[in-house]
């Protein structure tokens, strides 16, 4: 294969594509939160939905409310076939991820994991503590993707998004990844 695969940085002042969102759901992460007096219970359990669908989204490079945005894209042959994005918080030194993405045709190549590479080592430059992401109780494949790497579930919020999102299958989980210094 004579492809050339190089991670370049964007700059905000560079034209970005809208990037463009597909995932087919065929499983989900059932959430559940239970309690009594004595103790709560929050449970994730992996469960096929009963008929396959396709989730599509967009979403923009360098938005206003990111903080210190930094933009790496993966290139074949100067095509840019995956992007992600990252911001500082300064306030408790982390980096977060706040846009991730292969194209669909490039998945499972190792892309995502050079960019997820690329994210690390910007972090660990900065001195971040932890790298930082959120994803979607139906993402599995972002979800196996994230875990693999080495980042573990940090958090969820069953309300993020609107009040029916457990109903909806879709729990906003975080995901952290501990940098050691």
């Amino acid at each position: 294969m004579n492809k050339k695969l190089r991670i370049v940085e964007l700059k905000k002042s560079d034209f970005h594509p809208v990037l463009e969102y597909s995932h087919l759901i065929e499983s989900y992460y059932d959430v559940s939160v239970l309690h009594d007096a004595e103790e709560w219970t929050i449970k994730l359990t992996l469960k096929p939905l009963d008929l396959p669908k396709e989730k599509k989204d967009k979403s923009r490079l360098f938005e206003s409310y990111i903080e210190e945005p930094r933009v790496f894209s993966a290139e074949i042959n100067s095509e840019q076939v995956g992007w992600i994005e990252l911001g500082y918080e300064k306030w408790n030194n982390r980096m977060r991820i706040w846009e991730f993405l292969v194209k669909e045709r490039f998945r499972r190549r190792g892309i995502g994991t050079l960019l997820m590479n690329k994210a690390v080592e910007v972090a660990r430059k900065k001195g971040a503590r932890m790298v930082v992401l959120e994803t979607q109780s139906w993402n599995v494949q972002a979800i196996d993707l994230y875990t693999n790497y080495g980042f573990d579930l940090i958090g969820l919020d069953t309300h993020a998004y609107s009040n029916q999102y457990i109903e909806k299958k879709d729990v906003r989980l975080e995901f952290g990844l501990e940098l050691s210094s």
